[in-house]
């Protein structure tokens, strides 16, 4: 597939050709990336997760209940994308509302890895990452919550990078966790995330959340070059399977072999991310979710009352995996619980950004797993319990706001990628990049 730095370069009539190939490569690939070949705009097709406001076109977060939305507005990083020779193509499969790791709670059914099509693409942006490691995408963006741009990128064998919290406006994202999400892209390469990245970035107005620093153009400036000092995070990778310290081991001797400094630390807080995590992300989309009630938008299940229009729309509407999180947020939210559950997670969500600053003080860039294992098979997550394990590795960066990008930097036996992650400062997204550049050709992973 061509890269996005030579789509780039491409006529208006080249570019249509190639629109025209992807739609056609992508019905007959089987993956179930797309769930839609709308478009917009002109200039090199991205494709854009159904959860990402697309003016015109139907945009339904991977819902029953918001089938027959139409989009009345247009995204910012969408805007923002179109003013640099991109164009939305196509909406992307994922995890209804964002909520799972592996793309099977979609309406749309669930989304096949390119690798092993037995497995899942990892969630919730699996679409996003199937189908350019696919080759049915040049690039996509994604949202990325919990780790739901990073981890469908390593299970996929892609580039998946999450901005700072703030730094890519959230304007036009359908909200999960308000605290938590951001939209960033997935590519084929290091290089071609920047380009994306810094296409979609900058203040807007529009959210209240949104950083005002100065745009740096960090795609024509990376130095693969750099010598930084990375930390190894010991006690975490001891929760991975074989495969994957394996290449993690073979990730650091090669970091040093390119001339990086190698520091060895521990996290003490590790075994709080993940309730941490469900107590926050559940109780703010618990909140998100009370918009969609059959009176504005989507989905109207019938009914003889408010109360039985509020009960049918919702109980028809939302898939298991959503109810089950509205029950969580509404429950940590409640009378009684609230101080118990949700208040000590927000002071333990403050330990945990402590925590990585304070290792920040003496290193650049932190090396760390995406996931435990390799990419599951379609339906071996039956118990929520272990979906939400899947994410231990990811959740504590979206609960600290800093940034992080996978890339893929082995195989395992059946040939299913496995990805790392580096992990950066708040703001410092240049080194970020130096150093997943630098640690790309270290590794030069061949796919």
């Amino acid at each position: 597939m061509i890269t996005l730095k030579e789509a780039l370069t491409k006529s208006n009539e080249e570019l249509a050709e190639l629109r025209t190939e992807l739609e056609t490569k992508a019905k007959e690939s089987g993956l179930n990336a797309y769930v839609g070949f709308e478009s917009s705009g002109e200039g090199v097709p991205i494709l854009i997760k159904d959860n990402i406001q697309v003016k015109d076109w139907s945009v339904t977060s991977g819902s029953k209940i918001l089938q027959g939305y139409i989009a009345p507005y247009e995204a910012t990083a969408i805007k923002n994308l179109k003013s640099k020779g991109m164009m939305a193509f196509g909406r992307a499969n994922m995890d209804e509302f964002a909520m799972g790791s592996t793309t099977e709670s979609s309406f749309y059914g669930p989304t096949k890895n390119p690798h092993g099509t037995d497995r899942v693409p990892g969630g919730s942006s699996g679409g996003s990452a199937a189908a350019v490691a696919g080759g049915i995408a040049i690039a996509a963006l994604g949202s990325d919550t919990g780790g739901s741009i990073r981890q469908p990128a390593a299970y996929c064998g892609v580039v998946g990078m999450k901005p700072t919290y703030g730094r890519v406006s959230r304007f036009g994202l359908a909200a999960y966790a308000s605290s938590l999400d951001q939209i960033g892209p997935i590519a084929q390469n290091v290089e071609d995330a920047a380009i994306l990245y810094d296409a979609i970035k900058g203040h807007d107005d529009k959210d209240s959340t949104s950083a005002d620093f100065e745009i740096e153009d960090i795609a024509n400036n990376i130095n693969s070059d750099a010598k930084l000092t990375i930390a190894v995070i010991d006690n975490y990778i001891s929760e991975a399977d074989e495969d994957t310290q394996k290449a993690y081991a073979q990730t650091v001797k090669l970091l040093k072999e390119a001339g990086h400094t190698i520091v060895h630390k521990n996290m003490q807080n590790t075994k709080y991310d993940i309730a941490t995590y469900y107590i926050l992300a559940t109780a703010e989309a618990a909140t998100n979710l009370a918009r969609f009630d059959g009176v504005r938008y989507g989905t109207r299940g019938e009914s003889k009352s408010t109360e039985e229009l509020f009960f049918n729309t919702r109980s028809e509407g939302f898939g298991t995996e959503v109810k089950r999180r509205i029950l969580l947020g509404n429950f940590v939210l409640s009378s009684g619980y609230y101080d118990a559950y949700y208040v000590k997670a927000q002071k333990v969500r403050h330990l945990i950004r402590d925590e990585f600053n304070a290792i920040f003080e003496e290193a650049d860039l932190i090396l760390s797993p995406v996931a435990p294992t390799v990419a599951p098979k379609i339906g071996a997550s039956e118990d929520p319990l272990e979906m939400y394990k899947s994410d231990m590795y990811t959740i504590a960066i979206n609960l600290a706001g800093l940034p992080a990008i996978s890339l893929p930097v082995a195989k395992d036996d059946e040939g299913m990628p496995i990805g790392l992650q580096l992990i950066a400062k708040a703001f410092n997204e240049k080194t970020l990049f130096d150093g997943a550049a630098s640690m790309e050709k270290a590794v030069n992973y061949t796919k």
